[in-house]
């Protein structure tokens, strides 16, 4: 692989359009607690302060401008490739991550799927490296293009030399 072709770059994939819901979902979800946290102790603590309403009120407001604008803006900078050299990653979306993994770096590829991403067919697939900074993860993939990924990184990194390290 020539120098150039190493250099980090804006990887060619983007994650399944199902990914915005799976992530809108999980916002979701993360909003109502905290607003219905607040507004339990505001129905069952006699005499709660005034200053609970408005928090109640932000809380609400917060949670859904986070839930209409983070899923989409992610879906915009999370993308993904695999070449037979190097695993290539943009994740994020206030702090963007790039990265790239060597093939001949890579320890382990696993896949997770959590109830949501059951629910609508997604996975993540984590890529363990000897990299200080930890595993490459492409979440919101489509279920089947991540076993596909997975048996072909599997196959690549025993086809090449070297002990990844």
């Amino acid at each position: 692989m020539s120098e150039s072709e190493w250099r980090l770059r804006a990887p060619a994939n983007l994650v399944s359009k199902r990914a915005v819901l799976l992530w809108t979902l999980r916002a979701a979800i993360f909003w109502a607690v905290v607003a219905g946290a607040q507004a339990v102790v505001l129905l069952v603590v006699d005499g709660a302060p005034r200053w609970l309403r408005v928090t109640i009120v932000v809380t609400a407001v917060v949670g859904v401008v986070h839930t209409i604008v983070m899923p989409r803006w992610r879906y915009r900078v999370h993308r993904w490739e695999t070449t037979a050299d190097a695993v290539f990653t943009r994740s994020g979306w206030v702090t963007q991550e790039w990265r790239l993994a060597p093939i001949s770096r890579i320890q382990t590829v696993d896949t997770a799927r959590g109830p949501l991403q059951q629910l609508l067919r997604l996975s993540t697939i984590t890529v363990t490296t000897a990299s200080a900074q930890g595993p490459l993860k492409i979440e919101g993939l489509d279920a089947e293009v991540a076993a596909r990924v997975v048996d072909e990184l599997a196959a690549t990194t025993q086809a090449t030399p070297g002990d990844a390290t």
